[in-house]
């Protein structure tokens, strides 16, 4: 990384509880040097179910209208030189421009995708601000035809790992130390469930799977035979990485995503990596040396039941995709030094 950044006062805000991805960037903005102030979102919303399920698909009324006052009240005191915004689904065109009026620049970072086919439901309120940011960063190869034709200002950047969270196991760990055989960890999206279950019920092959809501797609005598558990978050998802001989990776393809996140965690992690085949997952890992892809269950299978039964080559490819996770720079700090060194310079109008 580069050492020229000037150093910013930036404010975050964002979804900032602990275990929340943002709250990771938000500390590695603060390893690279800017004096940071959090603004978490979170406490000023209902908590999940179904008020903030109405809140962020009707993005009107006090509840919005007391989270734009309490960041303007911020951004007043504080007088920070940037304010970074992370999915910003509830800031309106009014608070961005007032931010503008009084020189401080605003960044748009968004993992998910307000414009893929998966229609969330919750985009209404950002639609209305894209041209107001000074910068967008944008992780998927789909937005950057688009940006470029709306002539928004952006930088590509990769989905990336918390080195803080995701590290390789202590030393001495071994395959003794793996009780997970083929492992997944995440939700039941798409098609992952019957794909799942023939990894499990056609080819025989030793299926775990962690993570939310399988119990809706699920009956529970498969549950039984192949849920160890629900969400995994921070430390526990670090340890069942290093726990599974076999980590499995999948795009979500309403999404529009070409790199899965947890392919970026589990390399980080040390852990062995079977990812669905792209482009973007070619690009960051080579095939078959620091990571193995499949485009079919068959594939996946075969893949699957070959290195399981190749614990040496499995764990060399483990140790190589993290060499090149953290030599390329897959990680929030240098993912999110990239962001600020694509800021256009300040212009203060105070």
């Amino acid at each position: 990384m580069g050492h020229s950044m000037k150093k910013r006062r930036i404010l975050y805000a964002g979804y900032l509880d602990p275990g929340e991805t943002s709250k990771y960037r938000c500390d590695a903005l603060s390893r690279l040097g800017h004096e940071v102030r959090g603004f978490n979102v979170q406490q000023y919303l209902p908590r999940w179910g179904k008020a903030r399920a109405v809140v962020e698909r009707m993005p009107a009324g006090p509840l919005i209208a007391s989270v734009n006052r309490a960041l303007l009240r911020e951004a007043s005191e504080w007088q920070p030189d940037l304010v970074w915004f992370d999915k910003p689904i509830y800031i309106t065109p009014r608070s961005l421009r007032r931010l503008k009026v009084n020189g401080i620049q605003t960044v748009c970072y968004n993992q998910d995708n307000p414009f893929g086919p998966r229609e969330d439901g919750c985009w209404r309120q950002l639609r209305k601000t894209l041209r107001l940011f000074d910068l967008h960063c944008i992780l998927r190869e789909s937005d950057i035809q688009r940006y470029s034709e709306w002539r928004l200002p952006f930088v590509k950047v990769l989905l990336s790992y918390e080195p803080t969270m995701h590290f390789a196991p202590p030393e001495g760990w071994s395959d003794a130390d793996r009780d997970r055989g083929l492992a997944y960890t995440g939700s039941p999206h798409e098609d992952r469930p019957a794909f799942l279950l023939q990894l499990a019920e056609r080819y025989g092959l030793p299926l775990s799977v962690a993570g939310p809501k399988w119990p809706k797609v699920w009956s529970p005598e498969i549950l039984s035979r192949y849920v160890t558990g629900g969400f995994l978050g921070g430390e526990a998802y670090r340890e069942a990485i290093w726990h599974s001989r076999i980590n499995l990776a999948f795009l979500t393809h309403l999404n529009e995503e070409d790199i899965a996140h947890k392919a970026m965690e589990i390399t980080a992690c040390g852990g062995f990596l079977l990812a669905e085949r792209s482009a973007g997952h070619s690009a960051c890992f080579e095939e078959d040396r620091e990571a193995v892809f499949f485009s079919s269950v068959d594939e996946c299978a075969a893949k699957a039941r070959y290195y399981l039964d190749h614990p040496l080559e499995r764990e060399q490819i483990a140790a190589a995709g993290r060499r090149r996770a953290v030599a390329s720079g897959y990680n929030n700090d240098t993912q999110l030094e990239i962001a600020l060194n694509a800021l256009p310079a300040s212009q203060s109008v105070n």
